[in-house]
């Protein structure tokens, strides 16, 4: 896993990158969010979506509402970068639409859209 810090002004963005899946339940989403606020001193994460388990985008399993309730908890806010055309499910696509238009989770088609959204909060 490589982090990078991106800032401005006050605003520090931690950018991760890896070929691995990092967040597949809760667990690991509390070790991330860990990781990135003790060793770059970040509180807001982007992240690319092939590094959340297919799972977390199941919404009837609960993973991603366990997970980004911790987010909430633990004030850290998050972006996930990806394709999200491909699933049918309209409750997805409604979660999706609802955390973009929020302060806390997006889910975006690009980095540099994340990082807007990120930096805005």
């Amino acid at each position: 896993m490589n982090i990078t810090v991106n800032q401005q002004g006050s605003s520090k963005v931690a950018i991760i990158e890896s070929p691995d899946i990092l967040i597949e339940d809760v667990q690991s989403a509390l070790d991330l969010m860990a990781t990135v606020r003790y060793n770059e001193d970040c509180d807001k994460i982007l992240l690319n979506k092939s590094n959340v388990t297919e799972h977390f985008f199941d919404l009837k399993t609960r993973i991603a509402g366990d997970i980004l309730q911790k987010f909430t908890n633990y004030q850290l806010k998050l972006a996930i970068v990806g394709d999200y055309d491909g699933y049918d499910s309209k409750s997805l696509k409604d979660f999706i639409y609802e955390s973009n238009h929020g302060k806390q989770v997006f889910f975006l088609n690009d980095q540099q859209a994340a990082l807007d959204a990120l930096h805005s909060v």
